[in-house]
């Protein structure tokens, strides 16, 4: 599965995307945010957006058959 980050995300992985394979316990968009939660905090943050395959998930979506996981921050401006 691929995972992609955007905003003040993109750090967490080379050029903001990352290629993983979940452990079969993680089936829910927030069984994901806890396991990469553990070493990256700031994505336990509830303001931070997790899409499964370009549209925008649920609070405790199951992944399904995703092909791609995106981690979308907060929006902020001026």
């Amino acid at each position: 599965m691929k995972l992609r980050f955007f905003g003040r995300l993109r750090g967490l992985a080379d050029n903001g995307e990352r290629d993983i394979d979940l452990p079969p316990a993680i089936e829910s968009t927030e069984g994901l945010r806890a396991l990469l939660g553990r070493d990256h905090p700031e994505l336990l943050d509830p303001l931070v957006r997790i899409a499964i395959d370009d549209r925008v998930a649920h609070r405790d979506e199951p992944l399904g058959d995703a092909r791609e996981i995106a981690f979308l921050p907060p929006v902020s401006g001026g």
